[in-house]
């Protein structure tokens, strides 16, 4: 069981080398895009949201 677990945190460290980690730009690029994406879809939300309410509080 010891050789297992030993063997299988010697793999994690060979994997982790061939890992391509992005650039300090690349990341900034995608966490801006991740973030206006969020923002947009929060704003769709509240708009649909907010129509939806409006909607049921005519007819009730």
């Amino acid at each position: 069981m010891k050789d297992k677990i030993l063997n299988f945190f010697k793999d994690v460290a060979k994997e982790m080398k061939k890992v391509t980690w992005p650039s300090k730009s690349e990341l900034q690029e995608s966490t801006t895009i991740v973030i206006v994406v969020c923002l947009i879809l929060a704003a769709f939300t509240y708009v649909i949201d907010f129509a939806v309410v409006k909607i049921f509080q005519g007819i009730f």
